[in-house]
C-alpha cells in the first residue's frame, strides 16, 4: 500500500461507513482559504478518497476534517478536503455548533 493510500485509509473506511455523507473542497493559498458557497457541488462518498488522491499524487497538501454537529458528535454531516500547494496553511476554527470528529493531515510530499 502506498503512503497516499494509508493516509486516506480512514478517511476512506468514515465514508463508507456513512454513505450519505458529502465531501466539500476548499482551496488555501497565502491569503487563506477560499470557502466555497452552497452552490458549490459537493462529492458524493464513494467520491471523497478518490478525488483527494488525485490531487495528492499532483503533490498538492491536504487536511481533511469530517464535521459534525455539536448535537450529534459521533455522527459526520460532512467532511471539508481542504487543499493547497506551497506553504501548508492552519486549518480553519469550527464555526459555532460544529466540530471536527476526525481529520488528517498530508504535507504534500509524495513518496
Amino acid at each position: 500500500m502506498t503512503d497516499i493510500a494509508t493516509f486516506l485509509l480512514p478517511l476512506a473506511k468514515l465514508a463508507a461507513k456513512h454513505p450519505d455523507v458529502e465531501g466539500a473542497v476548499v482551496w488555501g493559498d497565502a491569503e487563506g482559504w477560499d470557502i466555497q458557497d452552497d452552490a458549490t457541488e459537493l462529492l458524493d462518498a464513494e467520491e471523497i478518497a478518490f478525488y483527494a488522491e488525485g490531487l495528492l499524487q499532483e503533490g498538492f497538501g491536504m487536511i481533511w476534517q469530517a464535521m459534525a454537529e455539536t448535537d450529534s458528535p459521533k455522527e459526520p454531516d460532512h467532511i471539508l478536503l481542504m487543499f493547497w500547494q506551497g506553504s501548508a496553511l492552519p486549518p480553519p476554527d469550527p464555526t459555532t455548533g460544529w466540530l471536527v470528529m476526525a481529520e488528517g493531515r498530508w504535507d504534500g510530499a509524495v513518496s
